[in-house]
């Protein structure tokens, strides 16, 4: 048998897996819940559900801060890796830096308490929050000089009309 005949049979076997999700005996609850979050998503759809493109998750797969599965060449996405990928969002739309968010990670992982993570996101916290506030003020000053001189320019055009 051939490598891409295997690549092929793997790959139907995941999107079995994702159609039928494994089998257990937990009723309609479980298999509703299961057909919402499959437990197993390719790259595609875990790109199209997180909003994301396939060259980020790639990105971040390189980066080190998530490692899907795989399928001969075909990543396959598990709920924790989704997760993961949810977090460093959150972290980056928060203004978090790749390598503060791998360490927060690698902290989730390492301490299963998740004391030392919330001890060291408390700190990050802190410090991004007076970055912001100290932006903010630059903002607000910024914004109140440009009003003045918008009030100035208009008042002047209005005086050169009359």
């Amino acid at each position: 048998m051939r490598v891409a005949d295997i690549d092929r049979r793997s790959k139907a076997n995941v999107r079995r897996e994702r159609i039928k999700g494994p089998v257990d005996n937990r009723g309609a609850a479980a298999r509703d819940a299961r057909e919402v979050t499959p437990p197993l998503q390719g790259i595609n759809d875990v790109a199209r559900e997180l909003g994301v493109t396939l060259r980020t998750l790639r990105f971040y797969e390189k980066e080190g801060l998530i490692d899907p599965q795989r399928v001969g060449n075909t990543r396959i996405y598990s709920k924790r890796e989704i997760g993961r990928m949810q977090l460093i969002l959150r972290g980056k739309r928060l203004g978090f830096s790749i390598r503060e968010i791998k360490e927060f990670l690698d902290l989730y992982d390492a301490d299963p308490g998740h004391h030392e993570q919330m001890g060291r996101l408390v700190e990050r916290v802190r410090e991004r929050l007076i970055d912001l506030e100290g932006q903010r003020r630059a903002l607000d000053l910024t914004i109140e000089e440009l009003t003045k001189i918008e009030h100035e320019a208009t008042t002047h055009l209005m005086r050169k009309q009359k």
